[in-house]
């Protein structure tokens, strides 16, 4: 199949549909469906994530799944209404490995980012956030290309291009996977602290 045509009328709608059918890297073969990002075409504020989990995928929504109610109840204690946020991922569609019945997430390479990052930019030229936030090391490389450790630059607004501001914080499947109960709670209190400097930009 040929790459589909720019959008013509320029509506994350039409950016969405035209998405349902991308097959720029071999993920699409695997998934169940595309999953575009989700929320008001103004929104002041841009979440970037990885990619679609099992659930997501499954949905056909991004962060529904453990980490997006994780996500959605740290909103809700420091006050950012979630369907204000535009909220999408690096990559659109779930890589995995199946294990039996279960699938199990993989973290996509370089080289499926790069070829994702095409609809990532479209969203990002059609939404014109404030505010974006990278959401683990892969948003951080869909936005940057660079690689840079997310632990050195988690918590400080990065001024980039068209006055923009890019903040770095972890994906809340990390929280999810933190075995110890102390240092859970005090990731947790740092996660909640990123999300307040993120509520100042609603």
């Amino acid at each position: 199949r040929e790459m589909p045509q720019p959008v013509p009328d320029g509506t994350l709608t039409s950016l969405a549909r035209e998405a349902s059918h991308c097959t720029r890297c071999p993920l699409h073969c695997n998934a169940t469906q595309t999953v575009f990002g989700a929320g008001p075409e103004n929104a002041k504020i841009m979440i970037v994530g990885e990619q679609p989990g099992d659930h997501e995928d499954l949905a056909g929504k991004p962060f529904v799944g453990p980490a997006g109610q994780l996500f959605d109840r740290t909103l809700a204690e420091v006050g950012i209404e979630r369907n204000s946020l535009y909220v999408t991922n690096a990559v659109k569609h779930f890589k995995y490995e199946s294990r039996g019945k279960r699938r199990i997430h993989q973290r996509p390479n370089a080289g499926e980012v790069e070829q994702c990052r095409w609809w990532l930019n479209q969203e990002i030229a059609l939404v014109r956030p404030k505010l974006i936030v990278a959401m683990g090391a892969t948003a951080h490389y869909a936005l940057t290309g660079s690689k840079e450790k997310v632990t050195e630059l988690r918590g400080r607004p990065l001024p980039i291009d068209e006055g923009r501001t890019l903040f770095i914080t972890v994906h809340p499947s990390y929280l999810l996977r933190i075995p110890d109960a102390q240092r859970k709670d005090m990731e947790m209190t740092k996660f909640k602290n990123d999300m307040l400097y993120v509520s100042k930009f609603e």
